[in-house]
């Protein structure tokens, strides 16, 4: 088992002095849903609770900017408790929000036309309709060459910069989040447990596929958490990993209140 110690790098999120952790799944750009759990947490919030959303807010659903500011909305309702800090939240980057990144840079791409039906297949229409753009207008732009695809692409982040607050949302994004004691992974969809935190790459987005099958604790962490599967079962417990996806959107969306050791303590459904 590769050892990560502690990682200090601005790419994680470090969940300090935490009591309980409220983990939630994939949202897929379900805002109403979001919006259900968010009121059925805020009664449940306590002293020394931490947040963490484990990626996905974009994506799939019809609702994906409404998502967005319904996050940062109930961020802000947090950090406005008393003894609240920007700590208390951390946002996952999720396979979304990397192909949305990855789509902004499609100029930079070798093979744009491959790399744009890729992340259209995997629900990223969405994200581009809710900030006004058009996929079949993309489509287009790849077929012309890099100059057209640049200012399709330039023309979607004017887009999303003009949205209060979402230029800071995608900025804020971690890579994963753990606690200051070692104890509790939070990751997107998986890792990979041959190699250290630092070097998991890739396999936060599109690992996971065994993660429940983990036979020793990865590292020091007795537990890790993750928001996205494949299958959207639902919420999964084996002995050192705790899978959560409903499959949001079609399916509830799931948030699970874990103490610093891993275990449930509680969970809610929307």
């Amino acid at each position: 088992m590769a050892s990560s110690g502690f990682c200090d790098s601005p790419v994680y999120s470090v969940l300090r002095r935490s009591r309980r952790i409220w983990a939630i799944a994939s949202i897929n750009g379900a805002a109403d849903r979001l919006a259900s759990l968010h009121r059925q947490l805020a009664g449940r919030l306590a002293f020394g609770d931490r947040v963490v959303y484990l990626g996905n807010v974009l994506g799939h659903g019809a609702g994906v900017a409404e998502t967005v500011d319904e996050v940062l909305r109930f961020r802000a309702h947090v950090m406005a408790r008393p003894f609240g800090f920007a700590g208390d939240v951390a946002i996952l980057r999720g396979a979304q929000e990397e192909m949305w990144q990855k789509l902004l840079e499609l100029q930079f791409a070798s093979n744009p036309r491959e790399v744009l039906a890729f992340v259209l297949a995997q629900g990223v229409g969405a994200t581009i309709a809710a900030y006004g753009g058009d996929p079949r207008q993309g489509e287009a732009a790849c077929r012309e060459g890099v100059l057209a695809i640049t200012r399709w692409t330039s023309a979607l982040r004017a887009r999303a910069n003009q949205m209060p607050g979402h230029v800071q949302f995608m900025a804020c994004l971690r890579r994963a989040a753990f606690t200051d004691t070692g104890s509790l992974l939070l990751v997107h969809a998986g890792i990979d447990p041959a190699k250290p935190l630092d070097l998991q790459g890739d396999a936060f987005w599109w690992g996971g596929a065994t993660l429940l099958e983990l036979a020793q604790p990865y590292d020091t962490y007795r537990r890790v958490i993750r928001g996205y599967d494949r299958r959207h079962d639902g919420l999964v417990e084996s002995p050192y990993a705790v899978s959560i996806d409903g499959g949001s959107g079609d399916g509830p969306l799931i948030a699970g209140c874990f103490d610093f050791y891993g275990s449930l303590l509680d969970r809610i459904d929307a």
